[in-house]
């Protein structure tokens, strides 16, 4: 076994494998059953799916650059090494985006996350924390009001060709109008490098995440119901957009996520839980989420590995399984058959992955695997340059 198979701890990548699973979900499987009811996937893992990514990406983010407080030089080479990552995400997600890709590609947004974290890297836990918190209430409050005065791609995913088209109306989509927009989802990246910064081994660090998560999840679930009901925020919102929506469509749009022509007027929409709506309340329910299965991962993960072990070789090659999806999405294939279609991806992937670890002994999948060469360059050519 390789020092970085034995190095990689099993509940991240596991965790990485729940997400990358429910993401499949969300693209396959049938957002509402034949009674126009939510299906039980969508309930689940919509918009916690990818918020799950986020938080673990930050994790990577400060695992990988833990010698970033040691020295100028060190701190240099972590973040040309950040830099490089950004870059070739970057480029990837924005190649993927000129494909016609039944579903929204999140990877250009997640390299402007991993840009913006940049200059963030010397920051401590604690600092962390706190910009999580500022991303998930100033940050959102500020999209949210200045979202409308901007241009946008209009449901369109960020490519090459609007890069160059309509260069302002690409960088406002990846910040703020996006499908994924950095600044709001920064939140998500902030809590996972704070979170990278302590011992994740640490049972105690694992029951305190679990509980936050927990507080947060449920505490921000009863208090928007509380606003929303009792205190007379829905009917509110029912008076805001009687002019496109009826009080039936109003719930609609709080379940399965708000229309464009809806008018985010009102000060109450903060306070929805509308899935990817990237307000400030459902940021801090799907934060909760993502802290709470990120800590009963690594709480199962250390004590009884073999239990997650096909869902952490996954997760060890989320990347470059996630292209492959989109791919196979692009192809149309298994449209008609969502539930044979997804089953057909979650085995495939699992089959990959293991024939991939076994025949490249490596702990990563091949795009990671490019991935790190690239940082690694990068890394080595600021620590050359800083003597």
């Amino acid at each position: 076994m390789s020092q970085d198979l034995q190095r990689r701890i099993t509940g991240i990548d596991a965790a990485r494998g729940i997400a990358l699973m429910g993401m499949l979900a969300i693209h396959v499987m049938p957002q509402f059953n034949d009674d126009f009811e939510p299906t039980l996937v969508w309930q689940v893992a919509s918009g916690t799916s990818a918020a799950l990514f986020a938080l673990l990406a930050g994790v990577g983010l400060s695992l990988g650059s833990k010698s970033a407080t040691q020295s100028a030089a060190q701190l240099a080479g972590a973040r040309a090494s950040l830099a490089a990552r950004a870059g070739f995400i970057l480029g990837l997600g924005l190649v993927l985006g000129l494909i016609d890709i039944p579903a929204f590609v999140i990877l250009s947004y997640y390299a402007v996350m991993f840009a913006l974290a940049i200059p963030l890297l010397r920051l401590k836990a604690t600092s962390l924390a706190f910009a999580s918190l500022g991303f998930a209430t100033v940050g959102s409050i500020f999209t949210w009001l200045i979202s409308p005065s901007l241009p946008g791609l209009d449901g369109i995913d960020p490519s090459l060709s609007t890069l160059f088209a309509e260069p302002g109306a690409t960088l406002s989509s990846l910040l703020f109008t996006g499908a994924y927009p950095a600044v709001p989802w920064m939140s998500f990246v902030c809590a996972g490098m704070a979170l990278g910064k302590l011992d994740l081994r640490s049972r105690d660090l694992q029951l305190r995440m679990g509980l936050t998560g927990l507080v947060l999840w449920l505490g921000s679930w009863a208090l928007s119901a509380l606003l929303l009901g009792p205190l007379g925020g829905k009917a509110a919102l029912i008076y805001s957009t009687a002019r496109v929506l009826d009080s039936e469509e109003l719930n609609e749009a709080l379940v399965f996520g708000l229309p464009d022509e809806v008018p985010l007027d009102s000060l109450w929409w903060l306070v929805t839980l509308s899935p990817h709506s990237d307000l400030v309340f459902e940021l801090l329910n799907t934060l909760g989420v993502a802290l709470l299965v990120l800590s009963i991962a690594l709480l199962i993960g250390q004590r009884v590995p073999w239990l997650l072990r096909p869902l952490a070789i996954v997760g060890s090659m989320t990347l470059s399984i996630y292209t492959l999806h989109l791919l196979f999405l692009a192809t149309g294939v298994g449209v008609e058959h969502p539930m044979a279609s997804f089953w057909l991806q979650i085995l495939g992937s699992l089959l990959l992955a293991v024939l991939w670890r076994n025949i490249s002994g490596l702990a990563q999948g091949p795009l990671e695997h490019v991935t790190s060469a690239l940082a690694g360059k990068a890394k080595g050519r600021a620590l050359v340059r800083k003597g």
